[in-house]
């Protein structure tokens, strides 16, 4: 059955601010308690920013998956979406080791394979559409930012 791109496109927003809300869901309840007590370095942005850079990261990348969603089939754009899917449960995966589990060390190393698996994406999103590729470059950006963050907090701690 063929979907409708517009139906494409709302599931794809759908998709991915839905999940990244999960993630939130193990964070929100651990910011002013657990997270609250951590050592932070002087980079370390206010609480209130990350809910709204996170709402639009999701954004992006759903406009970005559908970008690549939406072209002929074939095994490369298939390729393309796996590695898609494969940094999004990474993504999420974070948030559980990070804030639910309280392993700053392996968030850390979970999030250098996260940080590889976006730049694959955004290279193989690239052969489909350059809006899609550039679609990502403020979350792996961001995931830059939150790796030196990450990795301050448990050398801190």
């Amino acid at each position: 059955m063929k979907i409708n791109n517009n139906i494409k496109l709302v599931t794809a927003i759908a998709f991915t601010v839905g999940l990244g809300a999960v993630g939130g869901l193990v964070t929100a309840p651990e910011i002013p308690l657990w997270y609250a007590g951590l050592n932070k370095p002087s980079f370390n942005p206010p609480n209130w920013l990350f809910g709204p850079v996170w709402t639009t990261l999701y954004l992006l990348m759903g406009i970005s998956f559908y970008l690549v969603w939406k072209q002929p089939v074939s095994a490369e754009r298939n390729k393309a979406l796996y590695l898609f899917m494969i940094q999004f449960i990474l993504n999420c995966c974070w948030s559980f080791i990070f804030f639910g589990m309280h392993e700053t060390g392996w968030a850390l190393i979970e999030m250098i394979i996260l940080w590889l698996f976006i730049l694959a994406t955004i290279f193989s999103f690239a052969t489909f559409s350059k809006t899609a590729a550039w679609l990502l470059v403020p979350y792996i950006a961001w995931v830059s930012f939150a790796m030196l963050l990450n990795g301050a907090i448990w050398r801190l701690n």
